[in-house]
């Protein structure tokens, strides 16, 4: 997203960051759109789902292979089933994941990534980079903070 000039000039602490979408340049092609209040809303909806700390662990999970539910919850380590439930559930209504169920008694249910969800994982997965390779220089950065905000 690229903030036009006025935008840069707004005092530090503003609600202008990501999911805003006042300020951002529209003449880039398919972003036309950001000027309706309700397709805003949409985006920070989408960007507040996929930020959510379940969400990701759950993508990059169902990533390697579809799972079955008890082995999705072994793997995520830590989620309790109605927070599973409920991150697998959202995820299947925005179309991220896809829930079969197979005829089995008792039945069998299984997740998998659709083709947004993929997309989604490859996202996901150049963010981590970016996060890995930034680490270093963040982690610095956070203990200088640190140490000038306790003084």
């Amino acid at each position: 997203m690229i903030i036009d000039s006025e935008a840069a000039r707004q005092q530090e602490g503003s609600s202008k960051c990501a999911g805003s979408l006042e300020g951002t340049t529209r003449d880039r092609p398919g972003r036309e759109h950001w000027d309706d209040p309700e397709r805003a809303a949409l985006v920070r909806g989408i960007l507040s789902r996929i930020g959510d700390k379940w969400t990701v662990i759950v993508i990059c999970s169902l990533g390697e292979r579809p799972r079955r539910f008890n082995e999705l919850r072994r793997d995520v380590g830590g989620i309790t089933q109605r927070m599973l439930t409920s991150a697998l559930r959202a995820l299947e209504r925005d179309g991220i994941v896809s829930r079969t169920v197979f005829p089995t008694t008792p039945p069998a249910v299984e997740y998998a990534l659709t083709d947004v969800g993929r997309d989604l994982q490859r996202v996901l997965y150049t963010l981590a980079a970016w996060a890995d390779d930034h680490a270093d220089t963040i982690s610095t950065a956070r203990r200088c903070y640190d140490e000038q905000t306790r003084a």
